[in-house]
């Protein structure tokens, strides 16, 4: 079976990751919260690293839950530096932070975080391969910063949009690839 090029076949995560949920539309806010903590941690680093430590950084981070990242202290923090299962970077770690609460008032003003997305996508799924940014990319970024979230650059929010499934672009002659 032939997959996009970047999936590591030799990497058992790796491959269900790449079959079974990137590119796959979910619009659930826990999933996407979940999404774009991961994402904005894959900064200077790989997915495949990432994708690694996702099961620790579920546990570490309380199961992506909201309310309680957005009130983490600095003993929390201390905490996320010291566990050597995620990546310990103080400035990504406080960003997780500060995104849970932009995050939770998006979610408050839109209604859910699906409905802010669709402000900028009406709606519509996006199929392109090759590309690391987009108009859209860069609009929902120079949105997301102006609102206070950190580590939310043009390339972390368009692979956050590949991830979730609002950008396809599974890569011709993969199996997943569909051509629109």
């Amino acid at each position: 079976m032939n997959r996009c090029r970047w999936c590591n076949e030799k990497n058992e995560k790796y491959v269900i990751y790449h079959d079974n949920e990137w590119g796959v539309l979910n619009l659930n806010d826990d999933y996407l919260f979940e999404m774009l903590v991961l994402e904005s941690f894959q900064a200077g680093l790989s997915w495949e690293c990432v994708l690694n430590k996702r099961e620790a950084f579920r546990i570490a981070f309380d199961h992506f839950d909201r309310d309680k990242i957005q009130n983490y202290g600095e003993k929390k923090i201390e905490e996320l530096k010291l566990n050597s299962d995620i990546i310990r970077n103080t400035l990504k770690i406080k960003a997780a932070i500060k995104n849970a609460a932009v995050f939770s008032n998006i979610v408050n003003e839109k209604g859910s975080f699906k409905n802010y997305l669709e402000e900028f996508t009406q709606g519509k799924i996006y199929y392109e391969t090759g590309l690391t940014n987009s108009d859209l990319s860069d609009a929902i970024s120079k949105d997301l910063k102006e609102r206070g979230m950190k580590f939310v650059g043009t390339k972390i929010i368009y692979s956050f949009l590949q991830a979730v499934g609002i950008i396809n672009s599974h890569e011709i002659g993969c199996f997943k690839h569909v051509k629109k």
